[in-house]
C-alpha cells in the first residue's frame, strides 16, 4: 500500500516541460519561459539577455532554448516595447501553479486598459474579495509573469505608485507613460 501513496505522489511532482526564449526589444531584453499552455515567467526589459534570464529564474534552468515557440509572443512583446498600442493579452498564460485568488487577480489585472489604473481595493474586489487589498498586492507583488499581467497599471487607492519589484518606480511609471501617450 505504502508504494502505491509514493508513486502518486512521484506522478504529482512531475515537472511540466518548458521552454523558454530571450530576445532585444526597443526596451531592453525579455525573456520568456512557457509551458504548452502559455507563458509561466516572464522577465521585464531588462539591459542585457543574461539579466533577463537571471530574471525568469527558476523555470529557465529546466527550460529548453527553442525560439520558434515563440514567434508571437515575440512580436507582440517586440511591438508593445516600441510603443505600439498592442494587447498583450493575447499571449496564453499557464497559471497552474497559483492559487485561485492570485490567478484570479492576474486574470482581473490583464483586464485594466493600457493607459489607464486601478486600485488594489479594485483588484480584491475583481478577484472575489472585496476586503483582500493587501492580497491583491501580493499577488501583483508576487507576478512572475510581468507585462503579460501588467501588474504597473495597479496603483495605490489615492492613486500614488507603489512597488514594482527589482523594477522599481521608474519602469513602472515609463510603462505607464508609454501607454498613456499612444
Amino acid at each position: 500500500m505504502a508504494k502505491v501513496g509514493v508513486l502518486r505522489l512521484a506522478k504529482k511532482k512531475q515537472k511540466i516541460p518548458l521552454t523558454y526564449d530571450v530576445f532585444d526589444t526597443d526596451m531592453g531584453w525579455v525573456a520568456l519561459v512557457g509551458s504548452d499552455q502559455g507563458i509561466v515567467r516572464a522577465s521585464h526589459p531588462e539591459s542585457t539577455p543574461e539579466t533577463a534570464l537571471d530574471h525568469a529564474q527558476p523555470e529557465v534552468n529546466r527550460a529548453v532554448h527553442s525560439p520558434e515557440d515563440y514567434d508571437d509572443a515575440r512580436r507582440l512583446v517586440t511591438a508593445y516595447c516600441a510603443g505600439e498600442p498592442v494587447d498583450l493579452s493575447d499571449i496564453p498564460i499557464d497559471t497552474r501553479t497559483a492559487t485561485p485568488f492570485f490567478r484570479s487577480a492576474w486574470d482581473a489585472c490583464r483586464t485594466i486598459p493600457a493607459g489607464e489604473t486601478r486600485s488594489y481595493g479594485w483588484l480584491a474586489e475583481q478577484a472575489g474579495n472585496v476586503r483582500a487589498a493587501r492580497g491583491a498586492g501580493q499577488a501583483m507583488a508576487r507576478n512572475r509573469i510581468a507585462l503579460l499581467v501588467p501588474c504597473h497599471r495597479v496603483v495605490a487607492s489615492n492613486g500614488a505608485l507603489h512597488g514594482f519589484g527589482g523594477a522599481g518606480l521608474p519602469l513602472k511609471f515609463r510603462l505607464l507613460a508609454m501607454e498613456s501617450n499612444r
